[in-house]
């Protein structure tokens, strides 16, 4: 069971000590689904722009931009991602501006490699429950904000996963419809017609499924979660 639930996972590492990223890559890299590794802050956080992992292991300290620099950004951007810290002993102080930034949990170099796979095992149970399964494959990981179908990741717009994410907190919220009014007031400033809404609808449908929506004629649309 634990070797399936880390074989799911997409890690990303932004170190810029290559005798480090590379000790970690040969120590535990092969128990994940993905490991990726990015060399600083910039390019940590281009990656995760781009791959949506589901942890990402940061040093702190980094050229270009500092591992609680990207943190905090990717923080902005989806309060939910799982930061684990790696830290030199010199660096201790800023480890509480990291714990400020929401960072989960940090490790003190140098560490066992085998300590961090069994916290990322931990974690098991709060990873799983960012997972919602829709209709017919899909799957939504809520921290990551990314959509997969059948286990390979769906790409979408920024409105498309801002759709989804209203649509499945509504559903969380028991609320289930989403009226079109408020679609349109969360995808758009300013007022939207009808036809721009039918439009961005019949486009995901395209990406997705017919079936994933449910259109609930003259109220608004509701996702179909699989319990």
């Amino acid at each position: 069971m634990r070797n399936k639930f880390l074989k799911s996972l997409k890690i990303l590492l932004v170190e810029d000590e290559e005798k480090l990223s590379s000790l970690l890559k040969n120590a535990i890299g092969s128990s994940f689904k993905n490991f990726i590794i990015a060399n600083d802050g910039v390019e940590g956080l281009e990656m995760y722009k781009k791959i949506s992992p589901d942890i990402v292991i940061t040093d702190i300290m980094m050229p270009n931009k500092t591992g609680l620099e990207m943190a905090k950004e990717i923080k902005e951007n989806n309060p939910d991602s799982n930061i684990i810290i790696l830290s030199a002993h010199s660096e201790v102080d800023k480890l509480l501006t990291a714990i400020d930034v929401g960072v989960i949990k940090y490790f003190i170099k140098p560490f066992d490699p085998d300590e961090l796979l069994e916290y990322i095992i931990s974690l098991e149970g709060s990873i799983v429950n960012q997972l919602i399964t829709l209709k017919d494959g899909f799957v939504f990981n809520k921290s990551s904000r990314s959509l997969y179908k059948d286990s390979k990741y769906v790409k979408l717009s920024k409105n498309e996963v801002l759709f989804l994410e209203l649509l499945i907190k509504n559903y969380e919220d028991e609320k289930l419809i989403v009226p079109y009014k408020d679609i349109k007031s969360s995808l758009w400033e300013g007022s939207a017609s009808d036809e721009r809404l039918r439009t961005f609808i019949r486009r995901f449908r395209d990406k997705t499924s017919k079936d994933l929506l449910v259109n609930l004629k003259g109220q608004g649309y509701k996702i179909v979660v699989i319990s």
